[in-house]
């Protein structure tokens, strides 16, 4: 039964991505939409997720599939905490397709069933835990990156439409999808770290040097834009190209025992 929260989870991010693109056809309610979709879709993931914790014997997210579901949740809530915010909400576009794509997946290799079995131990939930939270934070930066580097396009092309829809300053942009990535970059760090608690000799492989790429990417990211005053959309551009490191590490990392 828990299952089926998976789509009224999967309506509501596919809701909310048909209504962020109505924005841009001059639909101003489309926005309010889109916000209750997110919220709504939320909402029931989360629910899954909770029934997933109590008829899961041990952690019940350490399938590809299922971490896929977790990071899908992380990214969304991570959204939420700007896109209530009506200047933020066109961040949508590119959360919302993006998660209701990825649940698809998630469900698709079973990341969204109950009653599984993993008896591995604290140490790996919370490696984990951290891992998906610091790369949903490192999309999330990404997005901003990605809208700061449209609006900028726009406005160059002296397009007058881009005011009416209200969105966040570039500079707001910029110093936000910077804060982002400092902070994943911690919390990413902070997983590698918890992980290396149950490393072994050997036991390095291509996820970890992916992760481990990830990290430095975007230390020397942060590094150049404090130092050598790199901002705009040259660090933006950078922010949206990290994510598709991202994009590989994600299918490269199994969490199966």
């Amino acid at each position: 039964m828990g299952e089926l929260l998976v789509w009224p989870a999967l309506i509501g991010y596919s809701e909310a991505a048909v209504a962020y693109a109505g924005v841009l056809r001059g639909h101003g309610s489309s926005a309010r939409l889109g916000i209750w979709g997110v919220r709504i879709g939320w909402l029931a993931q989360t629910a899954l997720l909770i029934v997933q914790a109590f008829d899961s014997d041990g952690f019940p997210w350490g399938t590809w599939a299922g971490a896929l579901n977790l990071f899908v949740w992380l990214v969304v809530g991570a959204y939420l905490i700007w896109g209530c915010t009506p200047r933020y909400r066109l961040l949508g576009l590119v959360v919302m397709p993006l998660a209701a794509v990825l649940l698809v997946a998630a469900w698709a290799g079973g990341g969204t069933g109950v009653s599984t079995t993993d008896t591995s131990g604290w140490l790996l939930a919370l490696h984990v835990g951290l891992m998906l939270a610091g790369l949903a934070g490192l999309t999330l930066a990404a997005g901003l990156a990605g809208l700061y580097l449209w609006q900028e396009r726009r406005l160059k092309r002296r397009d007058t439409g881009v005011l009416r829809l209200k969105l966040p300053p570039l500079e707001a942009l910029d110093r936000l999808s910077a804060r982002t990535a400092l902070i994943s970059l911690g919390v990413l760090s902070a997983g590698v770290v918890v992980g290396l608690g149950s490393f072994e000799r050997g036991d390095f492989d291509v996820p970890m040097a992916v992760t481990l790429a990830i990290c430095a990417y975007y230390a020397v990211a942060l590094i150049l834009r404090r130092e050598a005053g790199l901002r705009g959309r040259r660090f933006a551009g950078l922010l949206v190209l990290g994510a598709a490191l991202v994009a590989v590490v994600l299918p490269l990392t199994h969490f199966a025992s």
